[in-house]
């Protein structure tokens, strides 16, 4: 099969220009000085500056790892050597080491760089993504769901659009084990217990097979490890049991039997009990535990009112019986990873995890999930233990990070983090972050018709030094829309900000954009976007715009609405794509999906979980369009734009216009170039971002995120004066940059325009005048 170039299949100029273009301009170099401070070269952008995307060297298992199938017999207790072998053959601990051992002493390990995280290398292996949710795919009758992402049909229709790489999300086994019986997942499977593919999603074979489609058609697929945690599978039994290495992967502390006094009974048909404060403190004074963290993540009363939970009595493998105390900073289903034990256990298991995926399944890339808690320490009496922001979180991701690069891939992580604590973890741990800072923003404009917001946004990312062609920009995830600000609330609460003509702490202001998106995404006005816990709304990316235009029904959206929205929608993939970074979407924003009717989703609702409105079951290629949902059971939802063959027929489509945006970015390359500038503009709801391209040249994306025409009057000190602009989609000329280092563009309701700066010409190099 012979190696195609993707690169050399984008067109100089595309015919598909959107219904409202976006313009482009070409610009002159900025002056030296203006530009950011160029980052030191690494090794490989040194030795491999020119690797090809699709023959980065990955390293390959000599063979995978067998799977061994032992008899269950007898009781599922630790004096049961069957139970315990049972245990061992399904153990990702033992998977692990087994697996490493094909790598050591090999050649191929040394082959790639390592060090430094490489977002730009990351970005120009993919820079499109397409992040799936697996149960909500409808797929064809009798087709598992990598089966269905493997197929050379929808493949086709990605590389027509211009994506080049799938997140497939967790697909691993994930839950827990009750003895001989497996439970179900407590948290959408990222809590995983084994390194086989689930079954309901697939098997390893039909992974392969998708990662071998993808490659030919120049894409790579994303899959995920769970460094921070697992799910009380085998290896957590294991644990229990007191057998091997197993107790150091996770923080986990035996209590001795003359205290069991100060423990919770375990109540019948369960295996453990959340501690309450008065046992934390407890044990802490007992020189037992750290005790009480910054914050307790899914706090509710009476359930888990703290981070750590007890088991009952376990008799181990050596006959000895024992209580344990782990911690878990997310549900009790999840027992949290020790990445500073002495027998390294915990970190041989995830780095045995990501080799599977990476070398013996094939993916090129991995999310690292949960990687911000990855280090806890005692603090000072009567302060809380420090487990967020620690250096050893840092460290391990480092590790990480390190290897997947060492194997020929890279990693991104979805944390919402600080700007600050992004710049950091961005030095030594994973390629790429989630861009979390910006995404709220954006949302923000669009609700208020301003972009004050956003624009703050934005330059606080280039004033702390977080580079945006390390961020993942992305639409809508399977997540709610993340407004939790940890910027301004936790980080930068006290410090002063201008907004809106006043001075305003940065947790007042959080507290303001927060209530702006509530007020005008939710509500009476908006009932079918739902508010989740206090982080955020569960929403589509359609319904968050069908708020911002006034509409109260979803029933009530006719074939205008229908256009209004996507030409909001275009608006919205044009501030992602045209900046320098991952532009990501989901198959609800190729679809223009709706939300669920919570009554359609009530049981899944009965927890206080509102994101699963906002996850509708959808069909990409229209192969089953009388299924009423997923084969997860996941309701089917309304498309606003049809299924993607159906798109792809029509020039106007969302997906067709779409598919001319990204094929003019790639053309321009502005998702390796740096952003320079973010300049004041002349109207609140615009926005103007200027970049600096590989080639020397000046780029400006526009946007209008108001309802109403614009004049507008961009200006900033890197663009030329005399220099030509022109719109880089239809290569008109659309004036001349002025003296003042400006020039004017007329840009309609919800307008974005993409221009380039093109130099002007020297008079020297004039045509002479005619005689």
């Amino acid at each position: 099969m012979t190696e195609r170039d993707p690169m050399a299949e984008i067109p100089e100029t595309t015919e598909r220009v959107p219904a409202d273009p976006v313009a482009g301009v070409a610009s002159v170099p900025p002056e030296p000085e203006q530009l950011p401070d160029p980052l030191e070269v690494n090794f490989a952008e040194y030795f491999h500056e020119a690797r090809p995307r699709t023959l980065r060297h990955r390293a390959r298992v000599k063979s995978t790892v067998r799977r061994r199938s032992v008899a269950q017999d007898g009781p599922a207790t630790g004096d049961n050597p069957v139970y315990v072998s049972w245990l061992l053959a399904g153990s990702m601990l033992g998977h692990a080491d087994e697996l490493a051992r094909q790598f050591s002493g090999q050649g191929s390990m040394w082959q790639n760089p390592f060090a430094s995280p490489g977002p730009r290398h990351a970005v120009e292996t993919a820079s499109v993504w397409f992040t799936a949710y697996p149960i909500s795919l409808i797929t064809r009758e009798g087709t598992s769901f990598l089966a269905e992402l493997g197929d050379a049909d929808l493949w086709q229709a990605f590389e027509t659009i211009g994506i080049e790489a799938v997140h497939t999300g967790p697909v691993k086994r994930a839950g827990g084990l009750s003895g001989w019986q497996p439970t179900p997942s407590v948290d959408g499977h990222f809590d995983r217990i084994s390194n086989e593919i689930d079954p309901v999603f697939g098997t390893e074979d039909e992974f392969r097979a998708m990662c071998a489609i993808a490659t030919w058609h120049g894409g790579t697929i994303i899959d995920d490890i769970v460094p921070g945690h697992t799910g009380k599978g085998a290896d957590f039994r294991l644990a229990e049991l007191g057998y091997g290495d197993y107790p150091g992967i996770y923080h986990m502390v035996e209590i001795e039997p003359a205290d069991w006094g100060t423990l919770p009974e375990v109540p019948v048909g369960r295996d453990s009990v959340n501690l309450d404060a008065a046992t934390e403190e407890a044990l802490e004074k007992a020189g037992y535990i750290v005790g009480r963290l910054q914050r307790v993540i899914f706090f509710r009363e009476g359930v888990k009112e703290t981070n750590w939970s007890v088991t009952g009595e376990v008799t181990g493998a050596d006959g000895v019986v024992r209580r344990w105390v782990y911690l878990h900073y997310f549900k009790d289903g999840q027992p949290s990873v020790n990445w500073l034990d002495p027998t390294f256990a915990g970190m041989r298991m995830v780095i045995g995890d990501a080799l599977h995926s990476l070398a013996d399944l094939g993916s090129g890339a991995l999310r690292l999930d949960a990687n911000g808690f990855l280090g806890v320490e005692k603090s000072a009496s009567g302060t809380p233990g420090w487990s967020e922001g620690h250096p050893l979180s840092e460290a391990a991701n480092h590790l990480i990070a390190s290897m997947v690069r060492k194997v020929g891939g890279f990693t991104f992580q979805e944390l919402n983090l600080t700007v600050d604590d992004i710049k950091v973890t961005s030095e030594a741990g994973a390629d790429l972050s989630y861009d979390f800072i910006n995404r709220p923003a954006y949302h923000h404009a669009l609700a208020t018709a301003d972009t004050e917001f956003l624009r703050l946004t934005l330059r606080t990312a280039l004033e702390v030094g977080v580079d945006p062609a390390s961020l993942v920009h992305a639409l809508q995830n399977h997540d709610e829309l993340t407004y939790e600000l940890v910027h301004w609330t936790a980080g930068h609460a006290n410090e002063t900000y201008t907004f809106r003509g006043e001075e305003i702490t940065g947790l007042d202001l959080a507290d303001t954009v927060r209530r702006d998106l509530c007020e005008q995404l939710t509500g009476p006005d908006a009932p079918y976007n739902l508010i989740f816990t206090t982080n955020g709304i569960a929403c589509t990316s359609a319904t968050v715009i069908a708020a911002a235009l006034g509409i109260g029904a979803l029933d009530d959206i006719g074939p205008d609405d229908v256009e209004r929205i996507r030409r909001v929608h275009l608006l919205l993939v044009m501030f992602n794509a045209f900046q320098p970074g991952v532009f990501a979407l989901s198959g609800w924003d190729l679809l223009g999906m709706l939300t669920l009717p919570p009554e359609r989703v009530s049981d899944l609702l009965a927890s206080g979980d509102t994101r699963w409105v906002s996850r509708p079951a959808h069909d990409l290629m229209g192969n089953r369009p009388d299924a009423e949902g997923s084969s997860s059971g996941m309701p089917r939802g309304r498309s606003l734009y049809g299924t993607l063959p159906d798109q792809l027929a029509d020039e106007t489509s969302f997906a067709r216009q779409m598919q001319a945006i990204l094929a003019v970015r790639k053309h321009c390359g502005v998702a390796t170039a740096r952003q320079v500038d973010v300049p004041d503009v002349s109207h609140r709801g615009l926005l103007v971002m200027v970049h600096a391209l590989d080639d020397g040249r000046t780029q400006v994306t526009v946007l209008n995120f108001a309802d109403e025409q614009v004049d507008a009057a961009v200006r900033s000190e890197h663009l030329e004066p005399g220099a030509t602009v022109r719109d880089l989609f239809s290569g008109e000329d659309l004036g001349t940059v002025d003296d003042l280092q400006g020039f004017r563009l007329d840009m309609t309701p919800f307008r974005a325009t993409a221009v380039v700066l093109e130099p002007p010409v020297p008079a020297d190099d004039a045509a002479p005048a005619p005689a």
